[in-house]
């Protein structure tokens, strides 16, 4: 008995939920009935001007400041660290010492060096006395001079590991991290010592859509901002423009900014760019869904107020401004294109107009 009891609820609620989807179903067809009723049996759809406006292509585009040159800087020689001579925060200029290794080594390496090359230079002398008089082969003569070739390149090499002794730094900057102390050993296999970074420019990245990278060009100047800096002026170039647009469908774009002379700008803040562009002439506008299809259509409706029908028109597109698109041919101002209905039309059919 309880069996058949929860039988029956089971096609009670079933057929309830059945009677609920054809009523709500119902209800959206009343909807679409009505709604073509309103046009008195015409297809209804939208419709706007067709007038000039003004274009304004300003835009602006926030991102973050990045060094333009920033270096981790890595030994080149094995040797104890014997002084530093900058700590975290010192400016630095290029050339400039930042630490020195204990040159014993070094210098060990250097004078055997000098002993083997003078030793050869000897050597290919008497080499080159006894060719003459016939004591010594060709060969053995020029085994001589490569000998002495040899020896000369490993006491320039001594030389420039001597000199390397004194860690110098490679650019201008700031001493943004220390990694060594006195007393520490680094190798040869690139132990890292300083991470430099220069901030006397910068680059500030941002992403513009596909209208506004349109409108740019590497080497336009652009206005930079900074929130934390409200009442600076600071300038910038475009240096790159991305060929192909990221996942989002945008394009990075890199501005090199020139800071100030207090290096107040750092890396890692936010930063405004101002695109700013010289006034245009009015264009014609029109709405982006106006289009058959897509605006690579170049098919547009255009409402005929004399009989109440559509036409279809070839227009010739320009840019996309945001939702509008510009028309460099096709219509003209005082026209009405439709907006919306556009599935549903032909050449020549009955609209009406809905508000």
């Amino acid at each position: 008995m309880k069996r058949i009891i929860i039988v029956i609820v089971v096609i009670v609620v079933a057929l309830g939920a059945i009677a609920y989807v054809l009523t709500n179903n119902k209800k959206k067809n009343e909807a679409k009935t009505a709604f073509i009723a309103e046009g008195g049996g015409a297809v209804a759809v939208r419709i706007a001007s067709v007038e000039k406006k003004v274009v304004d292509l300003d835009f602006v585009a926030n991102g973050n400041f990045a060094p333009k040159q920033e270096l981790n800087f890595l030994s080149e020689n094995a040797g104890r660290v014997t002084k530093i001579y900058v700590d975290e925060g010192d400016k630095v200029t290029k050339g400039q010492a930042l630490a020195r290794l204990d040159a014993e080594i070094i210098n060990t390496d250097r004078a055997t060096a000098e002993a083997t090359y003078q030793n050869a230079v000897r050597d290919e002398a008497r080499y080159q006395s006894s060719f003459q008089t016939g004591g010594v082969t060709k060969q053995q003569l020029d085994q001589a001079k490569l000998t002495t070739k040899n020896a000369k390149l490993r006491l320039q090499a001594s030389q420039r590991k001597l000199s390397d002794a004194n860690i110098k730094s490679p650019i201008n900057g700031i001493v943004n991290k220390r990694y060594i102390e006195v007393g520490a050993f680094v190798t040869a296999q690139g132990t890292q010592l300083f991470e430099l970074v220069d901030v006397s420019k910068l680059k500030l990245k941002v992403n513009v859509n596909e209208s506004q990278v349109a409108s740019l060009k590497v080497g336009d100047q652009i206005s930079i901002k900074s929130t934390i800096f409200p009442t600076e002026k600071f300038s910038g170039k475009i240096t790159f423009i991305a060929p192909k647009a990221d996942a989002t469908l945008n394009f990075p774009i890199e501005v090199e900014v020139t800071n100030n002379s207090k290096n107040s700008l750092r890396a890692g803040m936010y930063g405004t760019a101002v695109f700013s562009f010289p006034k245009q002439a009015p264009s014609i506008l029109i709405p982006r869904t106006s289009f058959v299809g897509s605006v690579s259509s170049n098919q547009v409706f255009v409402y005929d107020k004399s009989n109440n029908t559509s036409k279809l028109r070839k227009v010739v597109p320009g840019r996309i401004l945001g939702d509008n698109v510009e028309i460099l041919g096709g219509l003209n101002e005082g026209e009405s294109v439709i907006t919306s209905g556009q599935i549903n039309l032909a050449e020549g059919t009955a609209v009406s107009i809905v508000k």
